[in-house]
């Protein structure tokens, strides 16, 4: 006979009821190796560890849940137990609303301090003079390519990369009404409004474009004034009681944005090998023909493969170059450890910017 909604209902209360039994549980041993943590002056965050725990459970899980819904609902039992140790203080570009904003939930969880900063300079400066312990930074979207700030500051400050996440983007225009009409301005990022250029020349072609410092600024501004628009996050909408007037308006359906999470070398050190890693470098070479293939021939030598390869200016009036390379490993791998020392050997600047387990 099958079971009455009314019966099925029970099972999940019951249900329910382990589980949170089992989360306190969980929560008291996690108390215990904050204690233990404590003791030893370890750190309270250890992403290596929780991203092999959340690849253990993704490889051991039956289903019906999907991948990624194990590990939404992990960092967020993860992040609840961290939260009784000491909650992290985290940087992004603010104010609430802003697709940094999510990609730090996304990353540490929800119970976190939310230090929302007014530019990527300050989330950089907040991180370096530990008013936060962790930043959040855009560093590539796939539509529009790198975002050059960020990657100008991790040159400058003694910041390094722990971490990282990529978020889908989903752009919405957002007003006061449910209408396209009678718009006059639209405010976004630079970012976001380069990303719906498209868009916005097919559907709203004679209306001003500003850039704002951010999208949820932009958001906050059109919730004060009826003739403006928004570019902005669903999660932005709700914040500032907005209409979404129209939905995902990116030109690239499957427009995402990748972020790395800094800190100071002594709020945490490199993550020890998670078995799925990424080290981070920039480098520079002499001004000479055929430096910049010298540099690639040790990776191809020890088998190491790079994953993302950017030059910027060095800014010295002479046309030299930094250049930003993702390798694939950890240092502690033989082959790894082999590459760098020979690519150093050959860089007139070097600086491992970080070694942190790969994002989902």
């Amino acid at each position: 006979m099958a079971k009455s909604l009314s019966d099925l209902r029970s099972s999940i209360d019951s249900v329910d009821r382990e589980l949170l039994a089992l989360l306190n549980r969980r929560a008291a041993l996690a108390n215990e190796v904050g204690e233990i943590k404590r003791a030893e002056g370890s750190p309270v965050f250890r992403p290596e560890r929780e991203a092999q725990v959340i690849n253990g459970l993704q490889a051991a899980n039956p289903g019906p849940l999907k991948e990624n819904n194990v590990a939404h609902i992990w960092r967020e039992i993860m992040s609840a137990c961290r939260a009784l140790e000491a909650p992290q203080r985290v940087a992004y570009l603010g104010p609430a609303g802003t697709y940094s904003e999510e990609a730090a939930i996304l990353f540490f969880g929800s119970s976190i301090e939310h230090v929302p900063c007014v530019s990527i300079d300050e989330v950089f400066r907040s991180t370096a003079a530990g008013t936060s312990e962790y930043g959040v930074v855009p560093v590539e979207n796939s539509t529009e390519g790198v975002v050059a700030r960020s990657l100008d500051l991790f040159l400058q400050t003694p910041l390094h990369v722990v971490g990282e996440t990529s978020l889908m983007v989903r752009h919405n225009l957002l007003r006061q009404s449910n209408s396209l009409e009678g718009i006059e301005e639209i405010l976004a990022h630079p970012q976001a409004l380069a990303q719906c250029q498209g868009w916005l020349n097919n559907h709203l072609p004679d209306v001003q474009r500003r850039a704002v410092s951010s999208n949820a600024e932009g958001a906050r501004l059109a919730a004060a004034n009826p003739k403006v628009a928004a570019i902005a996050s669903e999660r932005a909408a709700s914040g500032f009681g907005l209409h979404i007037a129209a939905h995902a308006i990116q030109d690239d359906a499957f427009n995402r944005t990748r972020f790395a999470i800094v800190c100071l070398p002594q709020t945490l050190r490199a993550p020890e090998a998670s078995g799925k890693d990424c080290v981070s470098l920039i480098v520079s070479v002499p001004n000479r023909p055929g430096a910049v293939h010298d540099i690639l021939v040790p990776l191809k030598q020890h088998g190491v493969s790079m994953t993302r390869f950017e030059s910027r200016p060095a800014r010295s009036g002479q046309w030299e170059y930094y250049f930003y390379i993702d390798l694939q490993g950890h240092p502690s791998q033989p082959h790894v450890a082999a590459a760098l020392k020979d690519l150093q050997a050959l860089c007139a600047f070097y600086k491992v910017l970080g070694t942190y387990p790969l994002g989902e």
